[in-house]
């Protein structure tokens, strides 16, 4: 199974793709790390973003997005841009879109510790949220 991890900060969705083939991860090379909703009031930007995530998914033959749970209230609240490119992403036609939780990428990652680092598979530092979401749902399995 191959997966788009997806966390989504202010106006970016930060991805990393994986994959699990016979108990084994793999993190492809993926041409983009991050993808960018330029104006967050237009729908022609909103478009171009869902086309683009579209095209990335096709790509690179992805099964299923996997999408980091954002709060709706308090300190930590996801931005109204994040909540837009989430719904954008949810309406990718074929796209097999899911939100997950914290609590399920906690509970997953104690019974299956990460042990490797963002950097010793390829990734940048930026991108660890969008990994261990994606190792989390993927061990979950």
């Amino acid at each position: 199974m191959r997966i788009c991890a997806v966390e989504l900060k202010s106006n970016e969705a930060i991805i990393c793709i994986l994959a699990l083939e016979k108990g084994l991860f793999n993190v492809p090379d993926c041409r983009a790390r991050k993808l960018t909703l330029t104006d967050i009031q237009g729908t022609k930007a909103l478009h171009a973003f869902q086309s683009e995530f579209a095209k990335l998914l096709s790509d690179y033959q992805v099964d299923k997005v996997v999408i980091r749970e954002r709060p709706t209230k308090g300190k930590f609240a996801g931005s109204s841009a994040g909540f837009k490119m989430e719904a954008a992403i949810q309406l990718i036609d074929g796209a097999d879109a899911q939100v997950v939780t914290n609590t399920a990428i906690k509970e997953s990652l104690k019974r299956t510790p990460l042990e490797v680092s963002t950097k010793d598979v390829g990734l940048k530092q930026f991108q660890e949220a969008a990994f261990t979401t994606g190792f989390a749902f993927l061990n979950a399995k």
